[in-house]
């Protein structure tokens, strides 16, 4: 059955009716990993961990299975948005998003894709506007299907392991015990990093978020 047959339907907790073709702005967030619970507690998948906390914290349901994506609607902070998680491996994320804000006919800025980072230091969350990949295989991928890099990003600093030929492995891995008893707080912020987006603008969330510095970064940054 296609979505427009189904439309309006009304989220669970809010009580919104919201239309799959009503022109109104909705915010699209998006969260990268890879499906299937091998790789749920794995670094790569700090995006859709940010998306599961939205979700609970907000009462929005990512069950609704269409367009390559696992994804529910809901309001967070008095702005429509809908959540998801592509159902592809990590390299073909960007057909989901085309999909789902095509569909949707969701703006590019209003885009939000959370993602872990090599190049930030584990603990780190960051919020950038537009940009390259950054060689992260699912950046490249959205950016490649939407044709264009003027969306929002959140992202989620996993740390680097000393040999880049070691990349591929270090994502796919389980987090240490050390790292998942930091996980929820860091989780927390990203999360709060979204709403921030939502409610204030990316510029906001930049200057409240980017001035933070996890334990070992170095770098320096003029989020204002």
């Amino acid at each position: 059955m296609d979505l427009k047959d189904e439309a309006p339907f009304l989220t669970a907790r809010t009580g919104l009716f919201i239309d799959p073709l009503d022109p109104r702005i909705m915010k699209l967030i998006v969260g990268l990993g890879n499906p299937g619970d091998r790789y749920r507690f794995t670094r790569h998948n700090m995006g859709c961990l940010v998306l599961d906390e939205l979700a609970d914290e907000h009462g929005i349901s990512v069950r609704r299975k269409k367009f390559d994506a696992d994804f529910g609607e809901g309001v967070i902070a008095g702005v429509p948005v809908m959540l998801a998680k592509p159902r592809t491996y990590m390299n073909l994320s960007g057909t989901a998003v085309m999909r789902l804000s095509g569909f949707f006919k969701i703006d590019l800025t209003d885009i939000i894709v959370v993602h872990d980072d090599l190049d930030l230091a584990f603990g780190s969350v960051r919020v950038k506007d537009g940009g390259g990949p950054g060689g992260h295989k699912g950046m490249i991928s959205v950016i490649q299907h939407l044709g264009a890099r003027e969306f929002i990003r959140v992202r989620l600093g996993i740390g680097k392991p000393l040999l880049k030929a070691m990349v591929e492995d270090y994502v796919l891995q389980l987090f240490s015990r050390d790292e998942m008893e930091a996980l929820p707080d860091i989780l927390r912020r990203a999360a709060d990093a979204v709403v921030e987006i939502l409610t204030s603008g990316s510029q906001a969330a930049m200057c409240r978020f980017n001035a933070r510095r996890a334990k070992g970064e170095n770098r320096e940054e003029d989020p204002c």
